[in-house]
């Protein structure tokens, strides 16, 4: 019997990060309905390799061209078509191998070839949050013009997205969105002056890799969520609300204008997220580990402490700000945190280097794509010129 209907193939850009192993889990649990058609990655080309050998791709692209005859030799004996380089995960967007992309390569990086896929009409499982922060208003009115739809992979949008199933005719007066506060809730300034690396990364609740894991101490990450809620769910900037949720169980909530509230509720696994994007509009079957009500979690609320956690405030202005300050602001966390990850500054001088860039770096108020680069590039110089040798 003819099978109606074939496996959804996928591209997966970003496979050897956090959510690209965690997705790959998803597809070999349901391999009767993904096909993997498409591996990226930047750097980690053994990884990359074993990936491409269990999951027999198309293609595979190594973002870094120096890695590029290690990853052709390893595969000289598949059916597979080895490419390197920026150029190359663009023009694979272009090609139509896929038939959704799981855009999950981390920061501004990831902007370009997402676009390109927008542009062929693809859909889009979008774990890059970069992507709305630094270019909103372009990637939402390309997605808009190609028909492309932007399913959230973000455990907190993935839960506005599921509220909103059936409520287009209702207005909505507020989404809510959770933050399990990071490892250092309740900390002050004195403590973090002497946090290292492997504090920032012991989260509490989830397992993320290393950059969205420093993201969530400071919570920055919760502050470019606020602007990527704005470009999904066409909010206005005082729609987005952060509450500290420590127990992560509710993920974000939708109020409605008649005071009504809908939360989505689960234990927190990205696998979750992703495996509900990858099958929208189905929801698949899985033996994850379920909310216990026989021993439910006190669940508790609580506001940001903003004096000590600065980011949020600088990703606030930029979310009411827009124009090209929440590219600024995420070019210049990027480089914070790269430095902090190296031990080249302070937890609490991420902050610091941030605050600096925003204020010099030139602001567009209706920027077009090549001043979206234009001022990545700058932000970038300038927070590099800060850190200290």
């Amino acid at each position: 019997m003819a099978n109606n209907n074939p496996a959804k193939r996928i591209a997966l850009y970003g496979s050897t990060g956090s959510i690209g192993r965690q997705a790959l889990e998803v597809i070999s649990r349901h391999a009767d309905k993904f096909d993997v058609t498409v591996l990226t990655a930047q750097h980690n080309d053994e990884l990359l390799v074993k990936q491409a050998l269990q999951y027999k791709p198309d293609i595979v692209v190594i973002g870094d061209e120096k890695k590029y005859a290690r990853v052709k030799e390893a595969l000289s004996g598949e059916m597979i078509k080895v490419f390197a380089g920026e150029s190359a995960l663009e023009e694979t967007a272009a090609l139509d191998v896929y038939d959704m992309m799981l855009a999950a390569i981390v920061g501004f990086a990831g902007l370009k070839p997402t676009i390109r896929a927008i542009e062929m009409g693809k859909p889009i499982a979008l774990a890059n949050k970069e992507t709305l922060v630094v270019a909103g208003d372009l990637v939402m009115s390309k997605a808009v013009a190609n028909v492309a739809p932007i399913i959230p992979v973000d455990s907190e949008h993935s839960a506005i997205f599921q509220c909103l199933i059936g409520e287009s005719r209702n207005k909505i007066d507020k989404v809510i969105l959770t933050a399990s506060g990071g490892p250092f809730l309740g900390k002050k300034p004195n403590f973090l002056v002497n946090v290292k690396r492997d504090h920032a990364l012991q989260h509490p609740n989830w397992k993320m890799g290393a950059k969205i894991s420093v993201d969530s101490a400071t919570l920055m990450n919760k502050g470019l969520e606020m602007i990527e809620a704005k470009w999904l769910f066409n909010l206005r900037p005082e729609q987005v609300v952060i509450t500290i949720h420590p127990q992560s169980i509710i993920h974000s909530i939708v109020q409605f204008e008649d005071g009504s509230m809908k939360a989505q509720m689960g234990l927190p696994d990205m696998k979750l997220p992703i495996q509900y994007a990858l099958a929208f509009p189905k929801r698949l079957p899985n033996d994850y580990p379920r909310y216990n009500f026989k021993k439910p979690n006190t669940l508790t609320f609580e506001e940001p402490d903003l004096k000590t956690f600065r980011n949020l405030p600088l990703a606030s202005e930029a979310l009411f700000k827009g124009g090209n300050l929440p590219c600024i602001l995420n070019a210049a966390n990027e480089i914070a945190v790269y430095a902090f990850l190296h031990n080249r500054i302070g937890f609490l001088e991420m902050t610091d280097l941030i605050e600096k860039t925003i204020q010099r770096v030139h602001f567009i108020e209706k920027p077009t794509l090549d001043d979206y680069f234009e001022s990545d590039a700058e932000a970038r110089n300038f927070a590099a010129s800060l850190i200290k040798l």
